[in-house]
């Protein structure tokens, strides 16, 4: 790359410098405005559309694709063609084989027409295309004759491309100079070429000119500078490091403006054309996000070293940018002053390579923790602020494949979806006057270093076959459509539509296991000890030896663990609490022989204080853990064999019926299993992910018919068992191999499970209560191609198709996110030594959905799809409940995130009630409380002290109104339900030790107040009664009665 070599110290002291210039000169440093760009806060996926933008784009949009002459014309000595520096080199640098190849290309010199015929296909209004220099003027000197047959080839595809209604882009050089020039002159490094070059495109516009709207003078020197001059990977193949690279960049520059002022002056006042040149650039965002200045600066530098480089001549002040002066130092060629003025706004409109090479090329640019990122929208943004607004064409758009992926070009659809988003994107929301897009390339061609294996063509070439034939790739059904539609206008099915959810609606919060705290907050009635306090002076409690004081046990209003956690769930107005009972902990050894009753207990208690709140529990019995060293089993059943030994299916029974027996009164909705089809993925080889699958089944519907006999007719709850539901699509929606994927995928996350309890629509009766008919014949067929000794999928007695029949009361789904879908490769297949799924299938993400931090993509409409789907395939009579449905957020409060997964998701779950007519009732969201960092909870962590977040206010707003009425009222009959929170209490529970002390202090002074009042009063009676005694006693001395101070016995005793 373009670094000139120097010690860390030298580069720290100009990066120094470079600041302090841009400190203190401001005219140096603002040449334009790129740097605001990084200050901007970057699009938030969250806010509609700027992830994905559904909108067109402006009328007369010029919609194109483009070849470059040596990539795809062939014909190397053909018609008196001379060798350019890409012949010489492929043949010298390259392997034979390639070299042959690269000799016939796409053979776009005689097949021209079928070009044009690919160009038609897609309804495209331009062609981007380059002239061979080398097979105009064999010797590079168009003084001379040019080659007429190479005239004739030229003006035919422009004349067809005219009749056609499609616009001629010329590029004049595409990096194939005449090797002559190359012997001669030492190519690019001399000057010499700039007058050369400018004889060259002179005879171009005068031959071509008047029916050529649109030139380019070269495409992407950066890259002839830096991999054809300093590297040596492009062809000449010279290494003259950055010396050679900035002398070549600045006769490329110089050649491009003296052909800009011959057509300027000589004709543009007859042709009315425009010229341009075509520029390369990377992007780079700062480390981590951190847009300070000295990241932003670095940012500045990175694609001022690429794009800026040519760029800032041409659209900016004449002369280029100031970190590369500094960096380069004198190895810099200067432009005079007349230089600068005559360089400067050399091009009618701005136009923009966007690819792989220069992404490449970028990531060695970076420094101090910069990521390079294909961010085709902030690229045009840069320019944007940078030169001043000018009209941009997209000349180069788009990725690569790789050469075994064939016509069926599945990633690079997402990755053109994107970069044309993008565009759409910078043209509607930052105002970049981008007024064409031309999508790389047309056909497969030969790709320079890499030669055939990367593809970037519309059109499949196959090179080992002399017809060179043009089929359509899927990328190019992909374009035909989005050119057709131009852009991606507005689904309907994206509007929000206003109503209520049904007052029976569930609206609920699930969580995993609930934790089991066995003590109480206070041991006084536990305690059998009396104590002593202080008796030694020293403040402590000491037990008093032999004395033993009655205790009763902990009621469920000592767990204050209990009273706090019910206390969050009541604030988010949910009216349903899903939660786990822990297998493990209430039989340990897997079996009756020893049953914790103080877990039993504890889980009692927290489904009374649900119902004294007037809310209803949802119970899973079996929460696996995915993970080892048991998946949330005994230790025994796991050591055992796990769901691979059937003796687990009886332990589960066993279990069930006890949690029924000790829990059933006060639980109106059980869950079996959780997930059982994500418990199976942790099974290695097919054969164990069938039999525990199978085993699965068997325990849950035991469980269900468990139920139906012995407790269903007393307590009237409903049972099921939660299933994984994330909706797929297929990954390339042109190929009917994938969407089989797509169906195959759902069949075996949710039929295998479905259609043995509930069958389909489609089947009789008698058929049901077994696997899906499609999953078993796609198996019989595998376990044939493969070769294998059979499906090892286990077949259910007749006995337990019974069982399983209908042993389902309602339909619960986990639902989350949205996959694509693809068949597994057979690439892949043979290249790993793991054994690919049974279902054959691969799962992708769409670059273009939002994602949170832990990569779960926010598709909303995929609930709606999933719960059609399911549905569909088993009828409306049962109702669907969504028992698990969240998303990551890292937030620690505004959790904007999970607020807007909360309104979107839930209206997809509005759209499918109520247009779709799904029997859906109930919605509960993912979790109540995070367990450490921000995740999922809708309260943080207890070490963050327990605090709501953002999103509980929109879901309790949402339950309020019973879903998204016209007028935001209260959902009447929701209203006496709902418990609204009561913040007096809150603010008690946060600050019960402070209660409790003032609680202690006040009863005191009470009681010293009421000791000084009976005191007081005492005194006072005490006193009045000495007086009434005295007066008494003086009467009865007037009257000459004894008078006796001592008691009246004493008295009598004395008169005897």
């Amino acid at each position: 790359m373009l670094n000139h070599p120097s010690p860390p110290t030298l580069q720290s002291l100009l990066l120094f410098l470079l600041l302090l210039v841009c400190g203190w000169n401001k005219a140096a440093c603002s040449l334009g405005n790129g740097r605001k760009i990084w200050q901007q806060l970057n699009h938030d996926p969250i806010i509609k559309d700027q992830n994905f933008l559904h909108d067109t784009f402006p009328s007369g949009f010029l919609w194109g694709s483009g070849t470059s002459a040596f990539q795809t014309e062939g014909a190397w000595d053909l018609d008196g063609k001379g060798q350019s520096i890409w012949d010489h080199f492929t043949h010298s640098t390259v392997s034979d084989n390639l070299a042959e190849t690269a000799n016939v290309a796409s053979d776009s010199y005689t097949r021209w027409e079928e070009d044009v015929e690919a160009l038609e296909y897609l309804d495209v209004k331009s062609y981007s295309f380059s002239l061979c220099w080398a097979r105009l003027f064999p010797d590079g000197n168009a003084r001379g004759q040019p080659n007429a047959a190479a005239v004739e080839h030229y003006s035919r595809l422009i004349q067809r491309l005219l009749e056609k209604k499609i616009e001629p882009i010329v590029t004049l050089y595409h990096w194939d100079l005449p090797k002559v020039l190359q012997e001669r002159y030492g190519g690019w490094k001399n000057d010499t070429l700039v007058g050369v070059f400018e004889e060259y495109a002179a005879f171009c516009f005068h031959t071509f000119g008047s029916r050529v709207r649109y030139w380019l003078t070269m495409h992407n020197p950066y890259l002839v500078a830096v991999q054809g001059y300093g590297t040596g990977v492009h062809a000449p193949g010279e290494t003259g490091g950055p010396a050679a690279s900035l002398i070549v960049a600045h006769n490329l520059i110089r050649a491009h403006a003296k052909a800009w002022h011959t057509y300027d002056t000589h004709f543009r006042p007859a042709q009315k054309g425009k010229v341009s040149i075509v520029l390369g650039s990377h992007w780079v965002e700062p480390q981590r996000g951190q847009a300070t200045a000295a990241n932003v600066e670095l940012c500045q530098q990175s694609i001022e070293a690429v794009l800026g480089w040519f760029a800032n001549p041409i659209f900016g002040d004449g002369d280029y940018p100031v970190s590369l002066k500094i960096k380069h130092g004198t190895l810099m060629p200067a432009f005079s002053h007349e230089e600068k003025l005559w360089v400067q706004t050399t091009a009618d409109f701005f136009a923009l390579s966007f690819g792989p090479n220069n992404l490449r090329l970028g990531r060695g640019l970076v420094q101090y923790g910069q990521t390079v990122v294909p961010d085709l929208r902030r690229v045009l943004g840069w320019i944007k602020l940078e030169y001043g607004d000018p009209r941009v064409l997209v000349a180069e758009g788009g990725w690569f494949s790789e050469a075994s992926v064939g016509k069926e070009d599945t990633v690079a659809i997402y990755l053109m979806k994107r970069f044309i988003n993008q565009v759409l994107q910078a043209i509607k929301f930052d105002g970049v006057q981008v007024f064409g897009y031309s999508t790389w390339s047309l056909v497969d061609g030969f790709e320079w270093n890499y030669g055939f294996t990367i593809r970037r063509g519309l059109f499949y070439i196959d090179f080992s076959q002399p017809n060179r034939n043009r089929t359509p790739k899927t990328t190019a059904q992909y374009y035909k459509r989005v050119v057709a539609d131009n852009g991606f206008p507005s689904d309907e099915t994206s509007r929000e539509i206003k109503g209520r959810f049904p007052c029976r609606f569930h609206w609920g919060v699930a969580d995993s296991a609930l934790q089991v705290h066995f003590y109480p907050f206070s041991p006084q009635f536990t305690d059998p000890h009396l104590y002593s306090w202080n008796l030694t002076g020293d403040g402590s409690l000491r037990p008093v030896p032999g004395v033993r004081i009655h205790t009763r046990q902990a009621q469920c209003t000592d767990y204050l663990s209990i009273l706090g956690h019910l206390r969050l769930f009541e604030s988010t107005g949910a009216s349903h609490y899903r939660f786990a009972l822990n297998w493990s902990l209430i039989l340990p050894q897997g079996d009756l022989s020893n049953v914790n009753n103080e877990a039993l207990r504890y889980y009692r208690c927290v489904l009374t204080e649900l119902k004294k709140l007037d809310l209803e529990a949802v119970v899973t019995l079996y929460y696996p853990t995915h993970r080892a060293p048991n998946l949330g089993l005994p230790r025994l059943l796991h050591a055992s064999g796990s769901w691979l030994n059937y003796s687990t299916v009886e332990a589960f029974q066993e279990y069930a019926a006890l949690c029924y027996q000790e829990l059933g009164p006060w639980v109106r909705y059980w869950i079996t299993i959780n997930e059982p089809n994500r418990l199976v993925d942790v099974y290695s080889s097919g054969e164990e992910k069938h039999q525990a699958a199978h085993n699965l089944l068997l325990a849950h519907a035991k469980a269900w018919r468990l139920y139906e006999r012995e407790h269903f007719r007393q307590e009237r709850a409903l049972v099921s068992l939660a299933l994984h539901a994330d909706w797929v699509e297929p990954a390339n929606p042109f190929l009917d191999s994938h969407a089989a994927a797509a169906q195959r995928f759902l069949l075996f996350e949710l039929g295998r499970f479905l259609d043995p309890l509930l069958g389909t629509m489609y089947e009789e009766k008698r058929s049901q209560g077994d696997y899906p008919q499609e999953m078993k014949a796609y198996l019989e067929e595998r376990t044939e191609v493969m070769g294998l000794t059979g499906t090892h999928l286990p077949n259910f007695t007749k006995t337990e198709r019974e069982e399983l029949r209908g042993a389902l009361s309602f339909i619960a789904l986990n639902h989350f996110t949205t996959h694509l879908v693809s068949p597994y490769l057979n690439t892949l297949v043979n290249s790993q030594e793991k054994q690919p799924p049974d279902h054959g299938c691969l799962t992708l993400s769409d670059p273009t959905w939002p994602s949170s931090s832990m990569g779960q993509a926010l598709v909303p409409w995929g609930l709606r799809k999933i719960l059609n789907w399911v549905s569909q395939r088993y009828g409306g009579a049962l109702p669907i409940i969504i028992t698990a449905s969240g998303v990551d957020d890292q937030a620690l409060v505004e959790d904007k995130l999970r607020q807007h997964f909360l309104r979107s998701y839930l209206q997809e779950a509005f759209k499918a009630h109520q247009l779709d007519g799904v029997n859906l009732q109930g919605f509960y969201i993912w979790k109540l409380q995070d367990r450490h960092a921000p995740q999922f909870g809708l309260f943080t962590s207890t070490h963050h002290q327990s605090k709501a977040k953002a999103s509980i206010a929109v879901y309790r707003e949402i339950i309020t109104q019973g879903g998204f009425p016209e007028d935001n009222t209260m959902q009447a009959c929701r209203f006496s339900g709902l418990h609204e929170p009561c913040s007096v209490c809150a603010w008690m529970f946060k600050n019960k030790a402070m209660l409790v002390f003032g609680g202690c202090l006040l009863i005191t002074a009470v009681m010293l107040a009421a000791l000084v009042v009976f005191v007081v009063f005492t005194k006072k009676k005490q006193t009045r009664g000495r007086g009434r005694m005295k007066r008494m006693n003086r009467r009865r001395r007037r009257e000459g009665v004894p008078v006796c101070s001592c008691p009246t016995v004493k008295c009598s005793m004395l008169r005897h």
